[in-house]
């Protein structure tokens, strides 16, 4: 009798502080018991569950309850309860955190390999968001959290993150969607790996709220190629790219070791190639006539006229070819061969 005076009855069960990265929390009940008519108080965003020997019995959602045979008709039913229970027993209880759990990120460890219709065999990483909550306490108690006196998110992060990292590739490969077109399509892909992902967190008992992909990129030499292919898409004619690579180039030679003889020799190679193709087709175009006995002696070349210089010099000036260094240099040079 004494010893049934020194016991201790549990009159209130609840979760008065609950932390939010905290998923599961079991009421301490140690040597204590719950006595008939005691009161089980569940808040908002709450669910409560008792267990009995490990076996899940009645769970209840927000509000404030009396606990006999009628609210707790499971336990009954375990105990072996007729109609009434007289006496304190002992069960476990815990308490589920129902609240939202948002703004929690997953991404691809490594990438992950996939058939792109563009690419062929490419591997992508992709991360981004998802929230979730807990849906099912019993069944969330069964798959994942057990019998422990506290379970958190983070203990959980992990394994719903290889969950979505495992389906990443199974949206991927059924989306139809091209890689070049992944970044105007995130929102169709975040709604395929959504309807994929619905059904497994399901069978942990929870409940899928939100899933967005953010990002999806190539690995760095795959993405080198594309952007040298984006690159040719953006100069068009090549032809006239290299005419304008060759025009900014002959400013940029001036500057070099050499000076104005380095433009003088790639100016006069290029001459030359031009008067000859000029030759050529000014040949092609006069009417073919006899044969004439080659001269035994060459003509010496003709001497260019000064003024001719000077006045391609300043055209070269003009047009930014040579800098006014190399103008006034060269125009020296003219003139000291003219006035000797």
């Amino acid at each position: 009798m004494f010893d049934f005076i020194r016991k201790q009855f549990i009159d209130v069960i609840q979760w008065e502080n609950p932390s939010e990265e905290i998923l599961v929390w079991r009421f301490p009940v140690a040597d204590q018991e719950i006595q008939n008519g005691a009161s089980l108080t569940v808040r908002e965003s709450q669910m409560a569950m008792f267990v009995n020997e490990g076996v899940t019995a009645d769970v209840f959602a927000a509000g404030r309850y009396t606990l006999n045979t009628q609210t707790l008709p499971i336990l009954t039913n375990l105990k072996n309860w007729d109609k009434f229970f007289e006496s304190p027993f002992k069960s476990d209880v815990y308490f589920f955190n129902t609240r939202q759990q948002i703004g929690r990120r997953w991404g691809t460890a490594q990438p992950v390999t996939v058939r792109d219709t563009d690419f062929g065999i490419v591997q992508l990483r992709s991360f981004g968001m998802y929230s979730y909550r807990i849906a099912d306490p019993a069944l969330f108690f069964k798959e994942i959290s057990g019998v422990v006196e506290t379970y958190s998110g983070e203990q959980l992060e992990s394994q719903l993150k290889n969950i979505s990292v495992t389906q990443l590739a199974t949206a991927f490969g059924t989306s139809g969607i091209p890689f070049l077109d992944m970044a105007a399509n995130q929102v169709l892909l975040s709604q395929k790996m959504t309807e994929l992902l619905k059904p497994e967190f399901a069978k942990l008992g929870l409940a899928l709220e939100n899933f967005t992909v953010e990002s999806v990129t190539l690995p760095e030499n795959v993405q080198k190629a594309l952007d040298s292919r984006m690159s040719m898409g953006v100069i068009g004619d090549l032809n006239q790219y290299t005419k304008y690579q060759t025009a900014q180039a002959i400013p940029m030679a001036a500057q070099n070791e050499g000076g104005l003889a380095g433009i003088g020799a790639g100016l006069g190679v290029g001459a030359g190639i031009g008067q000859a193709m000029a030759g050529a087709m000014a040949g092609m175009m006069q009417p073919q006539t006899a044969p004439q006995t080659p001269s035994t002696t060459t003509a010496a070349p003709t001497a260019e006229d000064p003024q001719a210089k000077l006045t391609k010099l300043k055209t070269l000036l003009d047009n930014g070819l040579i800098s006014q260094e190399d103008f006034d240099a060269a125009k020296a040079e003219v003139l000291k061969q003219l006035i000797g």
